[in-house]
């Protein structure tokens, strides 16, 4: 009861705005619920400041609704026996996109000075799958909302350019069906935009069936997710032990969440979980990352983030040119391309 008064409030008004949100995302689904739900968030935080007793709520979602958002999107949609049949064929190019984004990230966070924790979130979101990858990693590296909103926008813009020239441009490059496929899974971020630009391009060459090839790419790309939240957890322990002069517990920042994402993708695995329940799984994480979104854009002042975002776009575009050119350059050293 105790919980229910303190954060009841808060979560049912990011239920009830997730809902337009949600249903926009359907109907635009190269934008997507996520990034809709952000936008309606902020927009209503420029007239409602003060939040009052629904403050707890829309916190709560924010961190622990999206923590379980990835454990049921990322674990109940996964299954390993398929990543590791199909998606071990791509892993020299998902090693080396992976590389070159964290490279490129850590570079130009020291070369321009930027925060650290927008570098990681750009870093990660847009070397293994966006917006997923950053709910993953905020909470280990301590990020705040408006660090969070401000790097799924970056991947967001890319996303969608993505899934729009990339198909023409595969086509342009000659790439067969397979080697689009590869190139879909390994250099679009998100997982709506990667099957937005597997489906054009199999709209545009009919029988490809690439969807397929870039969905399972992808899915495996996102198994990054545990080895980089794990290190990213060790290294904010070592640092916040040198701050404080004193040995951190890392009981409190590791992320205990990833390992039960783990957990969901090996049940999937080995038990014959009816295909009717893992779409609601995976229907529900969805919605519940389109809430969580709401909570993130209502803790979220846009006018600072507009006025902040020239260094993260720039970041952005950065990783996203180098991913694509490097997977154009490992699909082309193995023969692929």
């Amino acid at each position: 009861m105790e919980f229910l008064k303190k954060n009841a409030l808060g979560i049912l008004i990011c239920l009830v705005l997730a809902i337009p949100a949600w249903l926009l995302g359907q109907r635009f689904e190269v934008v997507g619920g996520p990034v809709f739900a952000i936008l309606i968030g902020m927009v209503i935080a420029l007239v409602w400041k003060d939040q009052g007793k629904a403050k707890s709520g829309v916190t709560y979602t924010s961190k622990k609704i999206l923590q379980l958002a990835v454990v049921l999107l990322l674990g109940f949609g996964m299954n390993l026996s398929s990543v590791l049949q199909v998606g071990g064929q791509s892993l020299p190019i998902i090693v080396s996109t992976i590389s070159t984004s964290l490279i490129v990230s850590f570079v130009l966070y020291k070369a321009m000075r930027m925060d650290a924790n927008i570098s990681t979130l750009i870093g990660v979101g847009s070397s293994i799958c966006g917006g997923s990858a950053i709910a993953a990693t905020a909470p280990v590296i301590g990020a705040d909302d408006e660090e969070i909103a401000q790097s799924i926008s970056v991947i967001f813009l890319f996303n969608v350019i993505a899934a729009l020239i990339f198909p023409t441009l595969g086509g342009a490059l000659g790439l067969s069906n397979e080697g689009f496929g590869l190139f879909a899974g390994t250099a679009v971020n998100d997982t709506s935009s990667v099957t937005a630009a597997a489906s054009a391009w199999d709209g545009m060459h009919p029988g490809a069936n690439t969807l397929d090839t870039a969905a399972i790419v992808k899915m495996t790309r996102t198994l990054a997710i545990i080895p980089i939240t794990l290190v990213l957890a060790l290294l904010r322990t070592r640092r916040e032990g040198k701050q404080g002069g004193a040995q951190v517990n890392i009981k409190k920042i590791f992320p205990w969440f990833v390992l039960l994402f783990l957990v969901a993708s090996i049940i999937t695995t080995l038990l014959p979980i009816p295909a009717g329940l893992v779409s609601f799984l995976k229907s529900a994480s969805k919605f519940f990352i389109v809430m969580a979104m709401v909570a993130i854009g209502l803790n979220t002042d846009i006018v600072k983030l507009v006025k902040t975002g020239g260094k993260p776009i720039f970041m952005g575009f950065c990783c996203w040119v180098a991913i694509a050119c490097v997977s154009l350059l490992v699909q082309h050293l193995l023969g692929i391309w």
